[in-house]
């Protein structure tokens, strides 16, 4: 029996990654109960080694989901009183939008597949260059995001990814394309093109999906709509549209075009794994489906496109006026997109939440880390000290601090405790209304910006590891951050000259 249970324990990830999450199971209690007798700060200590575990499982997502390991220790936290399952509610309460967002808006992005297809697709075929294409790729996401929403906009990314994929392994098995694509995407089909090339095309598309998730977070952290952190401090500062952007363009500006220019260079000098080019012979297979569709394109699929197409039109006009929450608006796409293309089956709409399901329950374990985080106060040493310095050095050093920490946990969070601090010193005289405004710009910047070295410092970013995508095009938590390296060094570099020089 205890063999059937040690085989069954986490399924079939590796027995080394198995045995290090027992240990961890294991120590943590060990290491409170000791440090405590010790009159060390335990909860401290071990709410620390919480956070780092839960990294580890975040940063190994290939050999096993981080929602069961990460889940059994954020249970364990509430065992030993880290925190507690009331203090979580309230977190999950305080980030509902976000979770109405991937429930809904990831489904209702499901069902505009073909549209989204048949562009970028046609993008793909006319722009021969691979720099100019990741180029457009880096510049959309970041003009979608800043007026939409980042999480929406890497949706959309993987969709389009995924499709390009289902395309390659449909066409070069010799299969007729089929909206049920889903069902190709399995190894055995690589019979139209050799492994060498089939690497090339991964290269090719992880290349694309990561320009396109920097750019969610260029764009992202201009506006308010851009990232949840950016309405709350707009709140909290009393800012609207127009001067939230205004206040943020000294740093987003020169940050934008920095982007721009790293995009371009780490391709041209394929730097961090960049620079994969589409092997011409899987150029032909998506010229071979697109001069399939063109021949096979019946009266339904235009009339498709055509609501797919009105249907994007209010997507992108609902969420720039803010008419709902993202969540509810992605509601309301499923039931157009659904009535006008009759799609009135259970199991169809089932279809289009297998994606996002899975990545909001992990949100929830996440929460319960924050949770840790909150109750046992694991930043507030860094809050405490970049307060206590001279009202010059703050900005950046928020800048900094805001980076480091957003990066290890989680951008909303940090962004979240530090903007309520600030406001509390402003409340208490301690600091000036414009001291308090360069420190909002700061912690804004700073928590959207470096943020992006990392899966767990975005949420967009951790969707995009834990997505389907990501073991089919072999982007493992180790290699985005060593994609986004570059961009995480010139954009962070570039953003703390210009609050030093600009604010």
């Amino acid at each position: 029996m205890i063999n059937t249970i040690q085989k069954m324990f986490l399924g079939n990830s590796p027995s080394w990654y198995k045995s290090t999450i027992v240990v961890f199971l294991i120590i943590n209690p060990i290491a409170l109960i000791v440090l405590n007798s010790l009159n060390y700060n335990g909860e401290f200590i071990v709410g620390w080694m919480f956070l780092l575990e839960f990294i580890f499982t975040l940063a190994l997502a290939l050999k096993c989901y981080p929602l069961q390991p990460g889940g059994l220790l954020a249970i364990e936290a509430i065992v030993l009183g880290l925190t507690t399952t009331d203090n979580i509610l309230h977190e999950i309460e305080n980030n509902l939008e976000v979770i109405l967002l991937l429930v809904f808006m990831v489904a209702g992005i499901f069902f505009m597949k073909n549209l989204m297809l048949t562009i970028f697709t046609k993008l793909l075929l006319k722009i021969e260059s691979k720099t100019l294409l990741s180029l457009l790729f880096c510049i959309s996401a970041a003009v979608l995001s800043a007026f939409l929403d980042a999480l929406t906009v890497t949706a959309v990314l993987i969709g389009v990814t995924i499709g390009f994929y289902r395309v390659f392994h449909t066409v070069s098995s010799g299969k007729v394309f089929s909206d049920h694509g889903h069902d190709y995407l399995d190894n055995s089909l690589l019979d139209g093109a050799g492994h060498e090339d089939m690497e090339k095309f991964k290269g090719f598309l992880r290349d694309l999906v990561m320009h396109g998730a920097i750019g969610t977070a260029l764009g992202g952290v201009c506006t308010i709509v851009g990232e949840p952190q950016n309405l709350l401090i707009a709140k909290i500062a009393g800012w609207e549209f127009i001067e939230f952007f205004m206040r943020m363009a000294p740093i987003t500006m020169p940050v934008f075009v920095a982007g721009l220019i790293t995009c371009v260079f780490v391709e041209r000098f394929s730097i961090a794994g960049f620079g994969n080019q589409l092997p011409e012979n899987i150029r032909k297979i998506f010229n071979d489906f697109d001069e399939y569709e063109k021949q096979n394109t019946t009266a339904t699929h235009k009339a498709e496109l055509l609501v797919e197409g009105l249907v994007a039109i209010f997507l992108v006009v609902a969420l720039a006026l803010h008419v709902a929450a993202v969540g509810l608006i992605g509601l309301a796409v499923i039931i157009l997109l659904t009535s006008f293309k009759g799609i009135t089956q259970e199991h169809d709409l089932g279809e289009a939440f297998h994606e996002a399901l899975p990545f909001t329950a992990l949100l929830a374990v996440f929460f319960a880390i924050v949770s840790v985080i909150h109750d046992q106060h694991l930043f507030s040493p860094v809050i405490n000290f970049v307060l206590a310095q001279s009202a010059d050095t703050q900005p950046p050093l928020f800048f900094v601090a805001n980076g480091v920490l957003s990066a290890i946990s989680d951008n909303v969070f940090v962004a979240t405790i530090y903007i309520n601090e600030v406001k509390a010193a402003l409340d208490n005289g301690l600091i000036t209304r414009q001291e308090f405004d360069n420190l909002a710009v700061a912690i804004n910047t700073g928590t959207n910006i470096p943020s992006v070295a990392t899966p767990n410092g975005q949420a967009a970013f951790l969707f995009l590891l834990t997505s389907s995508l990501a073991p089919l095009i072999n982007l493992s938590y180790l290699r985005m951050v060593m994609m986004a390296l570059p961009y995480t060094i010139v954009l962070s570099i570039v953003g703390f000259i210009s609050i030093v020089f600009l604010l």
